[in-house]
């Protein structure tokens, strides 16, 4: 396996003098970059016209994460050859958010094979209900069949996203690229580090991922009231206030979800994932320190694979939550080296900050998450 990671910046051009010679059928190319991109595309389609015959796929971004940097208005890029891996990559549009469920289905269709050992997901970050898209993907694809990925990224905008497909930055799709054979060997980890605070508080009205009722009060009031002078600053504000959920339908797990925009007239919180009616749930806040030590322990998760360190090149993808970025601001780059220190020294890590983070809560199947750092690493044995 051979890798190579650069980025592009309008600042200073491109990180290395040439794009590497390192196109082929078993190449995989990711590239995170600015949510501009969709009308200024010229340097995605300069990588897509560099790898030809290789697997593209990317998306954008609240930031790009290039090494230990956090940058913006940039491009960031991995490109790994396999050796011994065989790659497929499928795309599914997505409208509307109620056509989630059935986008993971497809794209599970496409891919799933005897020899499925991992997909990696990136999804329209705005229209779509992150849940269900998890939960599609689950219902066709084997639980030993590692997932990961995310949801695009718009700033804190939360206006227009975008996937590539076929090498272009397009809306309203979710793409997917699957990795085969006995040789990939894929870690990952996620860790939040929020701490909850107040009462805790029932759904009692809710559908899919809006949430309508909170204890029989409008949840935009309630959310409204908790925030004090934050409020004015929804819905990116909100981002500072995720949601725990506790219900046991999901075990032994607590779900944290944030949100994605408000209804002042139905009075309700649409966020990246469902609200399960019922539940108890509880405001969350940040703690800096927690945060960061999130992202530390979702390397040692992640590092478990790697153990003992092999020769060949390892690629860390780190996703991390733009709420987390508007809480750490100039301290995020804390949490990336925090990734890099525990990873063995011949892993390059690249990435993005997201609307939703997609991996297992520890194992088995695959859950969406907010707020965490999730990490997903790559390399080939023999």
């Amino acid at each position: 396996m051979k890798l190579s990671t650069f980025s592009l910046t309008q600042s200073s051009g491109w990180t290395v003098p040439t794009l590497p010679d390192m196109d082929s059928n078993q190449t995989l190319v990711m590239a995170f970059g600015a949510s501009n991109m969709i009308t200024s595309p010229t340097p995605i389609a300069n990588v897509a016209a560099a790898f030809p015959a290789s697997s593209l796929v990317g998306c954008s971004t609240a930031g790009e994460i290039f090494g230990t940097s956090l940058l913006d208005d940039s491009l960031s890029v991995a490109v790994i050859k396999f050796e011994r891996t065989e790659l497929a990559t499928a795309v599914a549009e997505i409208k509307t958010a109620d056509e989630s469920f059935s986008a993971g289905q497809r794209l599970a269709n496409a891919l799933n094979r005897p020899d499925l050992r991992s997909v990696f997901v990136l999804s329209e970050g705005v229209h779509v209900n992150g849940s269900e898209l998890v939960r599609g993907l689950n219902s066709i694809l084997p639980e030993t069949v590692i997932l990961t990925g995310g949801l695009a990224g718009d700033g804190d905008r939360f206006v227009q996203t975008w996937v590539i497909k076929e090498g272009k930055p397009q809306s309203g799709f979710v793409t997917a690229v699957g990795f085969y054979g006995k040789h990939i060997v894929v870690g990952h980890g996620s860790k939040g580090g929020w701490d909850a605070f107040g009462a805790e508080m029932r759904v009692t009205k809710s559908k899919a991922n809006v949430l309508y009722e909170l204890n029989g009060k409008p949840a935009l009031q309630v959310y409204k009231e908790a925030m004090g002078d934050k409020a004015t600053g929804l819905p990116a504000s909100g981002l500072l206030f995720p949601l725990a959920i506790h219900d046991n339908r999901l075990g032994l797990k607590t779900i944290v979800r944030t949100i994605l925009g408000v209804d002042e007239a139905t009075q309700s919180l649409t966020f990246a994932g469902d609200i399960l009616q019922g539940s108890t749930v509880q405001m969350m806040k940040a703690d800096f320190k927690r945060l960061i030590q999130g992202a530390y322990n979702a390397a040692i998760m992640t590092k478990a694979p790697l153990t003992p360190a092999a020769a060949e090149p390892i690629l860390c993808v780190a996703i991390s939550c733009v709420g987390r970025r508007l809480v750490l601001q100039e301290k995020s780059l804390e949490e990336l080296k925090a990734v890099t220190e525990v990873l063995p020294p011949n892993t390059k890590q690249i990435g993005f900050y997201s609307y939703g983070e997609i991996s297992p809560y520890a194992s088995g199947y695959c859950d969406l998450h907010n707020q965490t750092m999730t990490l997903t690493t790559f390399r080939e044995e023999a």
